[in-house]
């Protein structure tokens, strides 16, 4: 069951000028989707001028019944995906100023803690607004030079599907957006509703080696056994302590040994591997945030510095 939150999550689409249609597309079917599953969601589509509400893509279709943004009154639960617009627009600067009253919204939605989110060359909007000052971004590899040179201050990270920077999400782009919109639904309501969505549309977890923040924690995901989800959510949120197999079992009314079999035999590992890659994960992202090994190891639920190095050293992950 999806958890309902008692006012709706409103998910604000913006329609930019010669807006690249996946790119928006592709996330708001996403949130269709979970709207249809259940989930507590209202869509809103609009565009970046008061004055129009209708909006040519770069593609030539036409998106119509545009919202006015100063309608709009967001919380933090909300957020606002900026997608990817045709390049010629990037850097003119004759529409890098008609937008800029956008840019000021969009700046006062982030101060309110509204989660921001970009999809390709959206996140060139991001940096405009000054968003992305001393954060880490990514964004389409065939722009890094040209944003780089633009936006100095910003902190680029290569080869990223997608980079979570406080309540700003910046996506690579197209296919990438739909993976950043799944990982907003597993933050919002759970992995296992993530996942039904990602089944629904046809797209199992993407995922590159460089990408840390998806792989184990949706990985071993593509079943439909309730019961499983529900222990693997259970050793996800609580890797700072330790859950034994028989607890596990009684939360799914279980016997341990069935629990143990019925685990391998649908994600095809273990439980203790797979919490171990779990835990392997959290403290690759903690020590790449600065946390010291003694802390990662209180978070991730181990007795020594030594259990985690070996569990890092098993995933190649190395500690420095």
């Amino acid at each position: 069951m999806v958890n309902l939150p008692e006012k709706p999550v409103q998910a604000v689409f913006v329609i930019p000028p010669r807006v690249h249609l996946l790119d928006i597309t592709g996330p708001a079917h996403v949130f269709y989707e979970a709207a249809d599953y259940g989930a507590n969601l209202k869509l809103h589509f609009c565009n970046i001028y008061t004055h129009q509400s209708s909006i040519q893509s770069s593609s030539s279709l036409f998106l119509s019944n545009l919202v006015d943004y100063n309608d709009l009154e967001l919380t933090p639960n909300d957020l606002v995906f900026v997608p990817g617009l045709e390049s010629s627009l990037l850097m003119d600067d004759e529409f890098l100023a008609s937008s800029r009253a956008f840019q000021y919204w969009l700046k006062r939605q982030h101060d309110k803690g509204v989660k921001i989110c970009s999809v390709c060359t959206g996140a060139f909007i991001l940096a405009e607004a000054g968003l992305l000052d001393n954060k880490e971004y990514t964004t389409h590899w065939k722009f890094i030079d040209r944003f780089q040179n633009r936006f100095p201050k910003a902190l680029l990270k290569k080869n990223r599907l997608f980079v979570k920077a406080c309540n700003i999400y910046t996506s690579a782009g197209v296919s990438s957006g739909i993976d950043l919109s799944l990982y907003l639904l597993e933050e919002m309501f759970g992995s296992g509703f993530a996942v039904k969505i990602a089944k629904e549309i046809v797209v199992y977890t993407r995922r590159t080696e460089h990408d840390p923040q998806l792989s184990a924690f949706m990985q071993y995901r593509n079943h439909i056994d309730e019961r499983i989800h529900t222990v693997q959510d259970l050793l996800a949120q609580s890797l700072d302590k330790k859950l034994s197999i028989g607890y596990l079992a009684e939360q799914v009314f279980m016997s341990p040994r069935n629990l143990t079999r019925l685990f391998r035999k649908t994600t095809q590992t273990s439980i203790g591997d797979y919490l171990n890659k779990l835990r392997a994960e959290r403290s690759a992202q903690m020590l790449a945030d600065g946390y010291t090994m003694q802390a990662i190891t209180q978070s991730c639920g181990l007795k020594s510095t030594n259990q985690l190095r070996s569990i890092m050293k098993s995933a190649t992950i190395v500690a420095r």
